[in-house]
Parts: structure tokens; sequence; C-alpha cells
């Protein structure tokens, strides 16, 4: 089976490398979808969410943790 075969069934094929991390990244997935504009589903279903909904926010998510990275490397903590 390709990589994408179970995508869309609900399993999540992502992992944390650090899963007490999961409270963190839940309410930067919010923080970042009320900066946007984007509604996240109550339910926790993506399906019906525009693609470029869905993009836009998973790169905006991407660029924070990367900025996070990049102060915690440089020593600076704060946002």
């Amino acid at each position: 089976m390709a990589n994408g075969a179970n995508q869309g069934r609900g399993r999540r094929s992502n992992n944390l490398v650090v899963p007490q991390a999961t409270n963190a990244l839940q309410q930067l997935k919010y923080e970042a979808a009320q900066e946007l504009g984007i509604t996240i589903p109550a339910d926790g279903y993506y399906g019906d969410m525009p693609s470029r909904e869905a993009g836009s926010l998973g790169g905006y998510i991407t660029k924070r943790l990367v900025q996070l990275a990049e102060q915690q490397l440089s020593g600076r903590s704060g946002q």
C-alpha cells in the first residue's frame, strides 16, 4: 500500500516524538487558527475543511514551530 492509503480514515499516521507536548501543540493549533480566522471543527473531522484553509493552518503552525525552535537554540525565551 502507498503511504497515503490510510488518509481520511480517521487514523493518525504521525506520532509525537515528545507525547507530553500534545496539549501545547493543540493550544498552538487553536491560536494559529484564531490568528488566521479559521474555525477548527468541533468534532475533530477535517474532511470538510477546504484544502486551502488546512494548508494555511499547517504552514502557519510549521512557521511558528520553527520560530520557537530558533529562539530556543539561540538562548532566547518568549515569543
